[in-house]
């Protein structure tokens, strides 16, 4: 079944351009003891730029497998994924790897901060790696803008869950990407902790312009994007 995401109003002013997502029949199987699991069949959705996309369903359902192929971290068996008209899928380890340097953010519900590494050089890494010279300016600026100037110098064990996730969104967003992907980026938070979490992500996401694609349980947190694509057993059900 394929999902059609209307066009944001300042996408409609761009329609000649390509969506900035677009995936096309993805298939994910994995081995299960002597047979085939089909985790994912048949999805198909196009995104368009600045648009915020919520992907649900239940426990099982394929949504993180989902992300996964979007965001480029993750193979499909079958079937293709686009940013902004370019394949990707078919991209080799290494230029897949690349391509997402600067285009692409990641939020993950359990933060995914290094944690021999401060604050500050974990929102440098996505900088350094792409080889700025003002990763370590940048990086302060973007956790002065999450609200832990203060806490530049903290490891991750020295911060709260709210913190580090507050880290995690300076990270995802340093590079100015074109495209954020968050997976349960409320799930290990309490709930005043998580909806104050939901409206720094959106905050930065309008105010940059971005893409957001996000997994998620949470029905509030749904219903705060544009569009909502619902899955059950690996499939595309509204």
């Amino acid at each position: 079944m394929t999902a059609t995401l209307t066009p944001s109003p300042v996408a409609n002013t761009l329609s000649s351009q390509p969506p900035a997502i677009r995936a096309d029949a993805l298939t994910r199987v994995v081995p299960l003891g002597d047979r085939q699991l089909t985790i994912l069949e048949g999805v198909s959705l196009d995104v368009a730029a600045g648009e915020t996309l919520a992907i649900v369903g239940a426990s099982g359902s394929g949504k993180t497998t989902l992300l996964g192929l979007l965001a480029g971290l993750d193979r499909p068996n079958s079937g293709s994924v686009a940013w902004h008209g370019e394949a990707v899928s078919s991209l080799s380890e290494d230029a897949l790897a690349k391509r997402r340097q600067g285009a692409i953010g990641f939020v993950f519900q359990s933060f995914q901060l290094l944690p021999a590494l401060t604050a500050l050089e974990n929102v440098m890494l996505p900088l350094e790696l792409a080889g700025a010279r003002d990763a370590e300016k940048r990086a302060a600026d973007w956790l002065a803008r999450v609200g832990l100037g203060e806490r530049v110098d903290h490891l991750p064990k020295q911060l709260s869950g709210g913190e580090q996730q507050r880290v995690a969104i300076a990270r995802a967003f340093v590079a100015d990407p074109k495209i954020v992907f968050a997976d349960e980026p409320t799930g290990n938070l309490d709930t005043d902790t998580g909806a104050e979490i939901v409206e720094l992500m959106f905050s930065l996401n309008r105010e940059q312009g971005t893409t957001l694609v996000l997994v998620t349980h949470d029905p509030e947190l749904a219903a705060r994007c544009g569009h909502v694509v619902r899955l059950a057993r690996g499939k595309v059900v509204s």
